[in-house]
């Protein structure tokens, strides 16, 4: 880590934001020159995804970037920071008590998991996730299948009392959580970490798991490019935050020269 503070942090989703899935292994020139002109200014920025550590570590390596990412946070919610032998670990103990806090989670509420499994299995055509990094979530067979599910889930967890159950939705997919650790709250002990104030970091991503990082209570920059989900171009534009013109890497670059002006 720096023993001086970075002069932003800027915070990136990956897949539909920093690229374009229909071109994952390319990095839009507007967007590689900005991140080249504010890291000469001093800037740090993280990659903040749903992916696995795996994943995401091969989704920067398909992109051949000049310089890695200086954070990456995965599965929404882990902190990790690369050795100088470009090997990615734990940033703080931040993810120890991460994972320790879900553990608990999903062990208190294994009925609750259970029963909202069933469910799903006998009235939806949706498929349930269990696996030892993902114990719990689901994957529609599409948009509207997954509003519908989301109503169920809510109104389940509601009834129950289970507060610290959460979700993480992007598209047709979804994965439970702990209420506690998400893409706000992690760029926000990311910053605290840093030692960056809210005033000098700058967020953007394009779905629903994008929203808590897309808040003004955790960054005072916040943007979503043009492809974004019709509720994240809301909740950005009344929060005064930036609705890019331009889809994915060109609307991030346009939404940088909008908060720091041309580069």
């Amino acid at each position: 880590m720096n023993t001086s503070p970075p002069s932003a942090l800027l915070c990136f989703d990956f897949d539909g934001t920093f690229i374009d899935q229909a071109a994952p292994e390319i990095l839009v020139p507007p967007l590689a020159a900005a991140l080249q002109a504010l890291r000469q200014r001093g800037a740090n920025f993280a990659i903040n995804t749903g992916r696995s550590l795996f994943q995401a570590i091969g989704g920067v390596r398909d992109l051949g970037l000049r310089d890695l990412p200086d954070y990456l946070i995965a599965w929404e919610r882990e902190i990790y920071a690369p050795t100088r032998f470009h090997r990615w670990t734990d940033l703080g103990d931040w993810n120890h008590r991460c994972r320790k806090e879900h553990k608990k989670l999903f062990r208190k509420h294994r009925r609750l998991l259970t029963r909202m499994r069933d469910h799903i299995h006998r009235h939806s055509g949706a498929r349930w996730i269990e696996e030892p990094e993902e114990p719990a979530g689901l994957i529609a067979r599409d948009e509207p299948e997954m509003d519908h599910l989301c109503e169920f889930i809510d109104a389940e967890i509601a009834a129950a009392g289970a507060t610290r159950l959460s979700y993480e939705r992007n598209t047709i997919y979804l994965r439970f959580a702990h209420s506690n650790y998400n893409k706000g709250t992690s760029l926000a002990e990311l910053a605290r970490q840093l030692s960056v104030p809210r005033d000098r970091i700058f967020a953007i991503g394009d779905n629903h798991n994008d929203l808590t990082m897309l808040n003004p209570e955790v960054a005072s920059m916040i943007a979503c490019p043009s492809n974004a989900v019709p509720e994240v171009k809301q909740s950005v534009a009344s929060c005064g935050g930036f609705v890019a013109a331009s889809s994915c890497g060109a609307g991030i670059a346009e939404a940088i020269e909008h908060f720091f002006g041309p580069l």
